[in-house]
């Protein structure tokens, strides 16, 4: 039984939650700064509290986009190719980064929250790794047990003979 399919809707699922939280976070956080007429060195409240509700709309589009990647590879059982795979890789990228900040700022809960998504999108992208022959400088695969091609042949030339 693969894990492939199962991780790839986990991933979906907890990316799409993620995104929805995120959102509403920031979104909350802006009407906060709004409505207390908190001011940052200076800046306008006005101008920090849209900034955080365009940041949470950003931010909650980018982890659904990511998502919908992991959405479809689990549907359509393929890897993730192209701007697909860039999109996941920036996901675990960004779940490392806010992990390592998580833990300072917030706790180790958020840390292992953190850690535990960016584990599964690893694990999503390397479950449909697409290399399927050797991997570079590893010798190709032996034919039968006496060293010989399906042609009778050595696979590899014979060992250059020693002087004493």
């Amino acid at each position: 039984m693969t894990v492939r399919r199962p991780v790839a809707w986990t991933v979906a699922v907890v990316l799409f939650v993620e995104a929805v939280g995120v959102a509403a976070l920031n979104w909350f956080l802006g009407i906060v700064v709004d409505r207390q007429d908190m001011s940052l060195a200076g800046l306008d409240p006005d101008t920090m509290s849209v900034s955080s509700k365009i940041g949470g709309v950003v931010f909650g589009l980018y982890f659904a986009l990511c998502g919908l990647v992991a959405l479809l590879v689990a549907v359509r059982d393929r890897p993730p190719a192209g701007v697909g795979r860039v999109l996941l890789v920036s996901a675990a990228v960004v779940h490392a980064l806010l992990g390592a900040f998580g833990w300072g700022l917030v706790g180790w809960h958020a840390f292992l929250f953190m850690v535990l998504v960016l584990a599964l999108i690893v694990l999503l992208l390397m479950t449909y790794d697409t290399r399927t022959g050797p991997a570079a400088g590893e010798p190709a695969a032996r034919g039968p047990e006496d060293g010989r091609g399906g042609d009778g042949a050595p696979v590899s030339p014979p060992p250059a003979p020693t002087t004493p």
